[in-house]
């Protein structure tokens, strides 16, 4: 004789329950899975070897030291107080009734005693030249009739042209006599002696006016063979 199952005991009605349940525990487990952390266990020693310990450099401050600005300089001028009510001789006269019939009082102006300042620069080239007396020709007739070879010179052979630069006066003298190039030998100095024993040129014009004048003047010295 079969034993027969009470109803209660019967647990294929509960299949599909059980099945639900076991599933949402699955599920839960595997999102816990996914959701757990793990951390690294850390020492004492770690922690202070993430800590940095380096000293900071410390940069010191630049201080710039200031120069004190110079003491002003006491005035030489000394100030003289004046009553305010006190006329000065200097003080604007204003006639309100003024018209053009009133008569103009005679201003004086106040002249410096200093005097003119005169250009007296020498000229290089003025609208006139200077000329010696007789033009070029008696200049050169002049040099060759008064010029003496000097004995050094004709001893050691020196030879060549003395360049001299002299000043024209406007009294057409002959001033400030100075070499420009040398040669050596007492050529020199027997240029310049014959240049200030030249006599008065005819001086320079500059817009109608007598000017010095600034001359170049070369004298050759040539041996006689």
């Amino acid at each position: 004789m079969e034993a027969l199952k009470s109803k209660k005991a019967d647990l294929e009605n509960k299949r599909s329950l059980f099945f639900q349940i076991g599933l949402i525990v699955t599920l839960i487990a595997v999102f816990m899975a996914f959701e757990y952390k793990s951390y690294d266990k850390l020492t004492i020693d770690d922690v202070y070897r993430m800590v940095d310990n380096t000293v900071e450099e410390t940069i010191p401050v630049t201080v710039q030291e200031v120069e004190p600005l110079p003491v002003p300089p006491t005035p030489n001028r000394t100030i003289v107080v004046v009553d305010d009510q006190e006329e000065t001789s200097d003080a604007p006269v204003i006639d309100a009734t003024a018209d053009q019939t009133t008569a103009i009082p005679y201003f004086e102006p106040i002249i410096d005693d200093e005097p003119p300042i005169i250009d007296d620069v020498p000229i290089a080239i003025p609208q006139h030249m200077p000329e010696f007396p007789g033009g070029l020709s008696q200049l050169y007739t002049f040099i060759g009739k008064n010029i003496k070879y000097p004995q050094l010179a004709k001893e050691t052979n020196i030879q060549g042209t003395v360049f001299l630069n002299f000043i024209v006066e406007k009294d057409g003298s002959i001033s400030n006599v100075n070499i420009l190039r040398s040669i050596g030998g007492g050529c020199d100095e027997e240029a310049m002696r014959v240049v200030k024993a030249m006599p008065h040129w005819k001086p320079g014009i500059q817009m109608g006016e007598f000017v010095r004048v600034s001359y170049n003047l070369p004298i050759k010295f040539t041996l006689q063979n």
